[in-house]
């Protein structure tokens, strides 16, 4: 059985693994493909660059499994804690990991649409904005999703505090991030059009998620003090 200190490294080398392939599948690869308003360049780049595409979407896809692997690592650890806000923890996730994946099949849209063997009555330039709109489409599901990834900070961030395992800091700022996450989340569903603007002010709130992500797989967690005998 594994100590505290061991179960809290474990859950962060995976968190990191997770963290960087979420950089790469739903930072980079979106941000380095798609051009704005323009669906003839986005289907160019993307028939250009098809492989880091297909990569792009790998990486989000195991991002996604692992994230359930983070997850149930940190029940194990918080378990003992409040076993009722572990497991809010994990059906957190678990929803938000199922919509994720589903909305994968929007970033694959453009590459079926390309295929040679796909069907179309549509000329070129429609297809590439019927590829674009699905993109859009996933980009708003995005927003959906992004509320359960504000949301399971909550119960972590209280875990966190109420172990004793970790600086009280890294549990107040999860919940920061939480709340950034969920604001944003709001903004983009309610009031698309201020969504850039508000981004900007929570962004600077985010990285209290990436303290964490640091802080576990190289410091673990402090290991409660042994009861003295009777």
């Amino acid at each position: 059985m594994r100590s505290i200190k061991a179960q809290a490294r474990y859950a962060g080398v995976l968190y990191l693994l997770m963290s960087a392939l979420a950089v790469f599948g739903f930072m980079y690869v979106p941000g380095a493909f798609i051009v704005p308003g323009d669906a003839a360049a986005t289907a160019r780049k993307i028939a250009e660059g098809a492989l880091v595409y297909r990569a792009g979407i790998l990486s989000a896809l195991v991002c996604q499994v692992l994230f359930i692997f983070v997850v149930l690592a940190l029940y194990d650890l918080f378990r003992n804690v409040d076993r009722s806000q572990a497991r809010l923890l994990v059906a957190l996730v678990c929803v938000g990991v199922a919509i994720q994946v589903g909305n994968l099949a929007t970033r694959a849209a453009p590459l079926i649409l390309q295929s040679a063997d796909f069907p179309s009555a549509f000329p070129g330039n429609q297809m590439d904005t019927l590829a674009l709109g699905f993109i859009r489409l996933g980009d708003a599901l995005d927003q959906l999703i992004t509320m359960f990834w504000g949301l399971w900070l909550f119960p972590f961030g209280l875990l966190a505090i109420k172990s004793g395992f970790f600086p009280r800091i890294l549990g107040v700022l999860l919940f920061a991030a939480g709340a950034a996450y969920v604001v944003t989340s709001v903004t983009g569903i309610v009031f698309p059009d201020q969504l850039r603007t508000v981004s900007r002010i929570m962004y600077p709130l985010y990285f209290g998620e990436l303290a964490m992500v640091l802080w576990l797989p190289i410091m673990g967690a402090k290991e409660p003090p042994r009861a003295p005998a009777s």
